[in-house]
């Protein structure tokens, strides 16, 4: 099974502005602060915390990150999808738990393997955890589980041999 790239590209850019728009209205209604500087934050990944709090380049380097992320996210999701057929069988288990699986990957994989300025994942409160793992299952894992039930394509070639059918 394969899905259409065009289909996983539009997922990316989907679940990564939903996700990115959750992350900004976080940012803003915790700090009160302007949240584009999560963009900043992002871009520290890469070049170090010295540009946090950078001009529009880095900004837009860090929306460029987040989109790479999230698209390869959303591919892998496409892939696992079209390959497991457990995660078929109940869309909003397997959306939150693919949430939860994009928060561990980030948390503990990539920002501990990136520059970006952070403690250790035992100094993390457990709310804020949880509140992160939300985020993205309802952003990103929710969506993607529906879209790629939604663009199967062994759901539609179920529907294609159905309506081949005699009446």
């Amino acid at each position: 099974m394969k899905y259409k790239s065009n289909n996983t590209s539009i997922s990316g850019l989907l679940v990564g502005t939903l996700d990115i728009a959750a992350a900004f209205a976080d940012f803003y209604i915790s700090t009160g602060k302007n949240p584009l500087v999560v963009l900043s934050y992002i871009a520290s990944g890469v070049f170090g915390k010295s540009v946090i709090g950078g001009g529009a380049g880095i900004m837009l380097m860090g929306l460029l990150f987040h989109y790479l992320i999230a698209s390869a996210f959303t591919t892998f999701f496409f892939w696992l999808y079209s390959n497991t057929r457990l995660l078929s069988g109940n869309r909003i288990l397997t959306g939150f738990a693919y949430g939860i699986f994009i928060w561990v990957i980030m948390n503990l994989v990539v920002v501990q393997l990136s520059a970006v300025p952070h403690g250790p994942i035992s100094a993390m409160k457990f709310n804020k955890i949880i509140k992160a793992a939300l985020i993205l299952a309802g952003m990103i894992g929710l969506p993607l589980s529906f879209i790629a039930y939604k663009y199967s394509p062994s759901k539609s070639a179920a529907k294609e041999e159905s309506d081949l059918q005699p009446l």
